[in-house]
């Protein structure tokens, strides 16, 4: 099983913040934070099925026992997915909001506080995906970055099928999407890559929902030059399968190290190279901040000058916002996503990539949440959107991100002050 991208992560960026610090500290020589909307250099490409839009990471990876997938255990509910999850056999950090979905799995959990059982939803099911890119469709998501780990191992059934079911919801729903490759744990995927997509996924671009920039399909591969052993892959071998798909006619994407630009704390090292030979450079954020002022400290420090890097090497930037880990009360009821989107419209940035849909196990899904302690499993000290004593509608940061893509888009005015309430 797959396990979370901050997981894997996690041991490389140790050590790394200064106690009571952030990664991405100022650096020499740092670029200083420019005041009002920043005089960016235009996107390297025009506006696109990412340029200019909001891209939403679909995981996709839930199935529960009985639903009929291929896998046929509790994929990501459970560590021991054979078994139903509990309080003492669980992965997520977070409770969906579970009333929209017509099919539902009952667990081992206690009931809800509101004393209804504790059941979850099966990805595996189209309705759950109608309902995911309905909600994407009804919030002005534009979007979906399907997430593919390593399809030519026991989850290959399972992923083959959600990029079916994909497929039909984004259709359906008048929604792009596109694939992104996660090469972690992926150890031949040199050559596994490219028979994936010349066998199987190469067919999905004649959909008229997948995402083209450039005029080009879009192709998203994540985890290149990260500093830990996941993803051990040398340079030459990154630049050929990024060229093997440019050769391929694709617009790719690269989900790169947040310090791709210094080769430092979670970058290896001597990948700049292969950084520049993306379209599109999108450096991950999750973990590294969780505060408004960590939000602007990365603005300043990180953002600011990596966009000016992109736009002297003609790459177009689309960084990470994130509604933030909610079981680390990193949410602030929408004060910290909206600075992060303030800081990037202000920045002038390419596209904008949420972190992520549907991501309950790391509590950074934006997918509708639990409202209140009601809503949750009795025992679980699983926290609601309420935990800080504000009121949200567990559809509030699919709420957030239609608002933040209108801002990306001029629809309305730049300003760091949230347009919509949490009710």
């Amino acid at each position: 099983m797959s396990i979370s991208r901050r997981a894997v992560i996690a041991s490389a960026l140790a050590g790394t913040a200064a106690a009571g610090g952030v990664l991405g500290t100022p650096q020499a020589g740092a670029a200083p934070a420019p005041r009002g909307r920043a005089q960016a250099a235009p996107a390297a490409s025009p506006p696109g099925d990412v340029v200019g839009k909001i891209s939403v990471g679909y995981q996709g990876w839930f199935a529960c026992k009985g639903d009929g997938s291929p896998i046929d255990s509790w994929w990501h509910w459970s560590q021991n997915a054979g078994q139903p999850p509990s309080l003492s056999n669980t992965t997520i950090k977070s409770w969906p909001d579970m009333r929209e979905y017509t099919r539902t799995f009952p667990t081992a959990y206690p009931n809800l506080n509101n004393g209804q059982p504790a059941s979850l939803f099966s990805s595996h099911d189209q309705q759950t995906v109608d309902t995911h890119f309905r909600w994407m469709r009804e919030n002005n998501c534009d979007t979906a970055a399907l997430q593919r780990f390593s399809p030519m191992g026991g989850e290959g059934p399972i992923r083959d099928a959600m990029a079916r079911k994909v497929r039909q919801s984004a259709e359906a729903n008048g929604r792009k999407f596109y694939i992104m490759y996660d090469v972690t744990d992926w150890r031949a995927m040199q050559s596994e890559i490219k028979q994936d997509w010349t066998n199987k996924m190469k067919a999905y671009t004649s959909s008229s929902m997948y995402a083209k920039q450039n005029g080009k399909p879009v192709v998203c591969i994540w985890g290149f030059g990260f500093a830990d052993d996941k993803r051990p892959f040398a340079p030459a071998e990154c630049l050929d399968v990024i060229n093997w798909f440019k050769g391929q006619g694709c617009y790719v994407i690269g989900g790169v190290p947040t310090h791709w630009r210094n080769g430092n704390s979670d970058s290896r090292p001597g990948f700049s190279g292969v950084y520049h030979a993306f379209n599109m450079i999108s450096p991950w954020m999750v973990g590294r901040m969780g505060t408004v002022a960590q939000a602007d400290q990365f603005y300043r420090d990180v953002n600011t000058p990596d966009k000016a890097d992109c736009d002297a090497s003609g790459i177009d930037y689309q960084p990470c916002v994130m509604p933030g880990d909610l079981q680390s009360r990193h949410r602030a009821h929408g004060d910290f996503m909206w600075r992060q989107f303030y800081n990037m419209c202000r920045l002038g940035v390419a596209g904008i990539y949420i972190s992520m849909f549907d991501e309950y196990n790391e509590g950074n899904q934006i997918a509708k949440t639990a409202e209140n302690g009601s809503m949750v499993p009795s025992g679980s000290g699983i926290w609601a959107l309420d935990e800080d004593g504000t009121s949200c509608s567990s559809d509030y940061y699919l709420r957030l991100t239609g608002d933040g893509g209108r801002m990306l888009k001029k629809q309305i005015g730049l300003t760091a002050t949230r347009p919509t309430p949490p009710r």
